[in-house]
């Protein structure tokens, strides 16, 4: 570069909404305590399509946790925060959903489990099986 400009680097440095990662982790903790208190009341023995749907909407979330994790500029965080907040409304209504096809009393049932379930678990957890977190580090 002789012209003694600086070649300036093309990158995607978009700051996620300073909310993002909260809203990322209560929707992980909520889902997570959606699941365990399904396994505890033996109602996800068959996965209809909701409940898959629900599944990869989480893995979804796990992902944009990991990006928020990485230097800025690595990822398309803007692409990533569209697709995330889109990730939550769709849980929403596959929750829904997916409720409608459980029977009125394992739907109450679940109700009175899943408030013990969310309040067992930590913060941290919204961020198991994330690659490169060590829960211990906070």
């Amino acid at each position: 570069m002789s012209s003694g400009r600086k070649k300036r680097r093309r990158t995607c440095e978009f700051a996620a909404p300073p909310e993002l990662r909260g809203n990322l982790e209560v929707t992980r903790l909520n889902l997570l305590a959606l699941f365990r208190s399904l396994d505890r009341l033996h109602l996800a023995q068959e996965f209809p399509w909701e409940l898959r749907t629900l599944f990869e909407l989480n893995a979804d979330l796990a992902e944009a946790l990991w990006v928020l994790d990485q230097p800025l500029g690595r990822s398309n965080v803007a692409a990533m925060t569209q697709d995330s907040l889109a990730s939550i409304e769709a849980i929403l209504e596959t929750l829904a959903e997916f409720l409608e096809t459980l029977p009125l009393g394992d739907r109450i049932n679940l109700a009175k489990a899943m408030p013990a379930v969310r309040k067992s678990l930590r913060q941290e957890d919204a961020c198991n099986q994330i690659p490169g977190r060590d829960p211990a580090a906070g």
